[in-house]
């Protein structure tokens, strides 16, 4: 009994052994392993880095509602852009630097904008192509400025969008958009009597219609109705649409954005009144309305840089390439973001710079080189900048026929 006692203890005494040893050697494995990984994370870091600067890239960013009721804009920005890039990167890219291009959804939402930007901003974003929409661009323009970025909005009108020096703009401002439109109308004898629909509570629209009452006094036509809605009140228009009515308009000036153009003209036609309606650049996008009968689009008139239809070869080319890639016809905003890409190649191989500078270094660099740049594009020929990152170009009126956009 005592020898099978003294066997069970120095069964038990090897099995405590043998386990603790175990443990002992799964933790020094562990220890082992741990510090592996570290080094294989570093070298992988340091391999992303070396690859980055051996490829010589230029990374730009985007952002736009790419979902959500403004996708539309943001669809065709991005993919105007994509093309601009895919072009520029075959044949030789920004002085011998290849283009990588990252577009961010932002839903047409300025907080969700801005989050956009930080993302950006971690990707290692150098410059901003964008954003699309002007709320949202007035909200990011404030980060760039700070963060002294070079932002070049293809399509956001409002003034706001280019109030400091490091911001730059390819679609014409709100002021430009009033001016013009009034003008169009005066001049070719469109209406005597014209009434507005115009949304107070957002900048674009406001913006737009403050100019063009200025401009209509100059004019030989009469405002005679002039209704605001909100964006708390943009789905019932027959209180606005009766004014006009009754007030004898001719022509009812649209300074708003397609959604709630569309609507307008579905309720007019309800309510049995047929005037001209004219617009500006928000209402390119109206046809491809989800739902929208785009009957109800024929004659109506906008002012753009861009006509699908024009015959120079750059347009035809851009459309024909727009068409192959993505089976549609593009809009303006398309055409905007397009013309984008190629400014910033224009206005970078002029100030020379290279994959290595820092993001304010080129932002200091395209500053300079914004204003002395001459670019031809689809959206206008012979454009030029001040240093208020204002644009120089002349507008042109296109007209629904037939369900496709007819330059005038």
């Amino acid at each position: 009994m005592k020898k099978l006692l003294s066997l069970l203890m120095v069964l038990v005494f090897v099995m405590v052994s043998a386990v603790g040893c175990g443990t002992t050697a799964t933790t020094t494995d562990t220890s082992a392993a741990t510090t592996d990984t570290a080094t294989d994370t570093t070298a992988a870091t340091d391999a992303t880095v070396a690859t980055d600067a051996a490829t010589n890239t230029i990374k730009i960013g985007g952002i736009g509602p790419i979902s959500g009721a403004a996708a539309v804009y943001g669809t065709a920005v991005q993919n105007g852009a994509q093309l601009a890039v895919d072009e520029i990167n075959a044949n030789g890219g920004i002085n011998g630097m290849t283009i990588d291009f990252n577009f961010q959804d932002d839903e047409h939402d300025a907080e969700k904008s801005v989050n956009a930007y930080n993302t950006l901003k971690d990707w290692g974003m150098q410059l901003l192509m964008g954003t699309v929409t002007s709320t949202p661009c007035i909200a990011v323009a404030d980060l760039t400025n700070t963060d002294n970025m070079f932002q070049l909005t293809p399509s956001a009108s409002a003034v706001a969008c280019t109030q400091y020096p490091n911001a730059f703009r390819v679609c014409f401002s709100d002021p430009m958009q009033g001016t013009a439109a009034a003008a169009y109308i005066g001049q070719n004898k469109l209406a005597t009597k014209v009434a507005v629909i115009y949304n107070s509570s957002d900048v674009y629209s406001s913006g737009i219609y403050e100019k063009f009452a200025a401009e209509a006094a100059n004019q030989n036509f009469e405002i005679v109705s002039a209704e605001a809605f909100t964006d708390d009140s943009k789905t019932d228009f027959s209180v606005q649409i009766q004014k006009a009515k009754d007030a004898g308009a001719e022509l009812v000036f649209l300074p708003i954005y397609y959604q709630e153009a569309a609507l307008i003209l579905s309720q007019a036609k309800s309510a049995n009144y047929a005037p001209l309606f004219f617009g500006c650049d928000g209402l390119d996008g109206i046809l491809a309305q989800e739902g929208f009968d785009t009957s109800l689009a024929e004659g109506v008139m906008l002012l753009t840089p861009f006509a699908a239809d024009a015959t120079d070869d750059l347009t035809v080319n851009f459309v024909k390439n727009y068409e192959a890639a993505y089976g549609e016809t593009p809009n303006q905003f398309a055409a905007d973001a397009y013309d984008a890409m190629y400014i910033i190649k224009t206005a970078a191989e002029k100030a020379a710079i290279t994959s290595d500078m820092s993001a304010s270094d080129i932002c200091d660099a395209l500053k300079a080189a914004m204003p002395t740049i001459t670019y031809d594009g689809v959206t206008g020929l012979g454009m030029t900048w001040t240093v208020d990152g204002e644009v120089n170009k002349a507008p042109k009126a296109i007209k629904i026929e037939n369900g496709v956009y007819v330059a005038m």
